[in-house]
């Protein structure tokens, strides 16, 4: 009895794909996940940072290593930003009703992307600090 149930249940399609075919689609969705997330203000706002702040960084790192490490906070501040969108859109699935649950998962989601935030900026400032002094 459970095998019946289980093959008349929906199977995501994504979860029966093998090889290319299965990164092709993956790839697609990861497309969709950005175009999603442009329509989301801070995401766009820090996207248009980063398009500055990507190339500053070939500019401002000595070696490839603190190139890496800078652009690397500014992606992980794309990244965490995509993540707390993607907590708040699920919370939302759920229902709009207040609840201290939905309300502690937002904080944080938001506490996150801060302390993201917080990370990338203090690592520019010492670069730029230590290229203006050195």
């Amino acid at each position: 009895m459970p095998e019946q149930i289980q093959n008349s249940v929906t199977v995501n399609p994504q979860k029966t794909r093998k090889g290319l075919n299965r990164v092709w689609h993956a790839a697609g969705y990861s497309v969709a996940g950005l175009r999603t997330g442009w329509k989301e203000t801070a995401f766009r706002q820090e996207t248009i940072a980063s398009v500055v702040l990507v190339p500053a960084a070939f500019w401002l790192g000595g070696n490839w290593t603190e190139t890496v490490l800078l652009a690397g906070t500014v992606m992980l501040v794309l990244m965490v930003e995509l993540l707390n969108t993607a907590i708040e859109a699920a919370i939302d699935r759920i229902g709009p009703e207040w609840h201290d649950l939905s309300k502690r998962a937002k904080d944080m989601g938001s506490a996150a992307v801060l302390l993201s935030l917080l990370l990338c900026a203090a690592t520019w400032a010492m670069a730029l600090f230590y290229r203006l002094t050195a």
